[in-house]
């Protein structure tokens, strides 16, 4: 398929980028640092033909031999490459080998600061950039630290149990048995009442959605989202060829704190007809919201009544930092209600490399999900399946140990900020993994290109959003050590000098 930008619609994402590329830089510098950031928090995705030069220069009001030298830049850089007589394409430049006898970059995923100069958790598709003589720290991910020893220990154990399962085929296309129970339980604990045969086990989170949207979802069809969202939810939508409907996060009048707008959800569902709601109803990706009790029993009703399948994801649901969570959204379905699929991982809650997820889903419909996956993807790996066992036997001490090192690192982060930038109002999450940053002016991609030339990479709040909004706002992990933390902060401060915003009134939200 040609996965191709129209000029106007690249036009758009570039909004602002003469303004972005800092005291002196020349018009083709500029463009080229914004779309190079824009490839770097995946809005503009790798493997996509972008306009030509004239088709382009005509959108942005520039002279082509702006683009062209723009573009010449990028391919440079490895950034975009040309096909001949199919256009120009973005692509991921090639990775260099770090020198001899270099230090090897960190195992645990702890840092996200490269060794080498390099950020080397950056995901397939994600460019890496280079700052001569800095470390490059990367702000733009969310990831937990992995409990070493936990994990070492659940992979021997796998091991020692994978020849009692050699005997079979190794193909299960909902899982190990032993695994869906302990999903199961753990789910039946947290107040959401489920059996073995209501859990598939899925390559991570994202296969589970991705399950859904196959099973589901047809080119056309509309799927409510929040707004902001998880990116993978945007991504979900476009991959699927359908349209997303997305409904905007509310400030509770009460609290101040982000929430959802039950009467906006509503008259989405009915003026919509949408096919499925994808929810981040705990620790939403990015504001940090949780839903409440009343409001979760509210949104499944009106689901019911409009006929929407929900998708919850509950991927950061174990991770409080304050007060527990309620019971999981599903749990207000009850039998034979509104269907709700709920989703879950270790990906968030133990280390990213482990690509172990699954999802609940009443019987027929897991049927249903069970025969599409079938066609093309028979089964997750055993052995994996068996170091998830132990682990997930575990998990609520491991999810204890890591609450009481994110709580201290997201407090540590917001005091750093307060003290660096007092003019961002920065939010106090009661979990997760980051802070939504209210930056008091629309300038979060054009930071984004600033801390790239100071050496942390950075998300900007567009890449959370369909159509461009959250400019004035950037998420920021604290997933990251105390020390690493507040070098990033102190880069931050001096991209955000270097833009020349000034100062405001806004202060730290208590």
């Amino acid at each position: 398929m040609d996965d191709h930008l129209g000029a106007g619609s690249l036009a758009r994402l570039l909004a602002g980028w003469r303004e972005s590329g800092g005291p002196g830089a020349s018009a083709q510098a500029a463009l080229a640092g914004r779309i190079t950031s824009l490839l770097a928090d995946g809005r503009l995705a790798v493997g996509t033909r972008v306009p030509s030069e004239r088709e382009l220069a005509g959108a942005l009001g520039v002279g082509r031999g702006t683009v062209a030298a723009a573009y010449e830049e990028l391919r440079e850089a490895g950034h975009l490459v040309r096909r001949r007589g199919s256009g120009t394409w973005t692509a991921v430049p090639s990775a260099r080998p770090s020198g001899p006898g270099g230090p090897p970059a960190p195992l645990d995923g702890t840092l996200h600061v490269g060794a080498t100069g390099f950020a080397p958790f950056a995901p397939m598709g994600t460019p890496t950039a280079q700052v001569p003589g800095r470390e490059v720290i990367d702000l733009a991910h969310a990831a937990p630290w992995a409990p070493m020893e936990a994990v070492t220990e659940a992979g021997a154990r796998a091991l020692a149990e994978l020849p009692t399962h050699l005997a079979s085929t190794g193909y299960d296309v909902l899982g190990l048995p032993a695994l869906r129970e302990a999903v199961a339980a753990r789910l039946t604990a947290q107040g959401l009442r489920t059996s073995a045969d209501e859990v598939m086990i899925t390559a991570g989170a994202q296969h589970a959605h991705s399950l859904v949207a196959r099973t589901l979802v047809r080119p056309g069809d509309r799927v409510l989202i929040e707004q902001p969202t998880y990116p993978g939810a945007i991504e979900l939508c476009r991959h699927a060829s359908a349209r997303a409907v997305p409904v905007a996060m509310v400030d509770d009048a009460a609290t101040g704190r982000p929430g959802w707008d039950l009467d906006a959800l509503a008259a989405a569902m009915r003026a919509s007809s949408p096919t499925l709601g994808y929810l981040v109803v705990d620790h939403q990706n990015p504001t940090g919201a949780v839903m409440p009790p009343e409001t979760r029993a509210a949104v499944v009703a009106a689901a019911g009544r409009h006929g929407v399948t929900l998708v919850v994801d509950d991927c950061l649901r174990d991770m409080w930092l304050d007060t527990p969570v309620p019971p999981p959204l599903g749990a207000w379905a009850g039998a034979g209600g509104t269907p709700v699929i709920t989703t879950g991982g270790l990906s968030k809650t133990v280390w990213g490399g482990l690509r172990i997820g699954w999802l609940r889903a009443p019987r027929t419909l897991l049927r249903r999900i069970a025969a599409a996956r079938s066609s093309d993807d028979i089964s997750t790996p055993v052995l994996e399946q068996l170091v998830a066992v132990g682990l997930v036997e575990r998990l609520d001490e491991l999810v204890d140990q890591s609450r009481r090192v994110l709580a201290h690192r997201r407090d540590h982060l917001r005091a750093a900020l307060a003290e660096a930038l007092p003019e961002w109002r920065v939010p106090n999450p009661s979990g997760g993994f980051s802070l939504w940053v209210d930056l008091g002016v629309p300038r979060s991609s054009a930071l984004v290109e600033a801390a790239g030339r100071f050496g942390v990479h950075l998300a900007a709040g567009p890449r959370f959003a369909t159509g461009g909004a959250f400019e004035q706002y950037l998420r920021l992990p604290y997933t990251l050590t105390p020390d690493a933390l507040d070098d990033a902060v102190a880069r931050l401060a001096e991209a955000w000098d270097s833009l020349g915003v000034g100062t405001s009134t806004l202060t730290t939200v208590v």
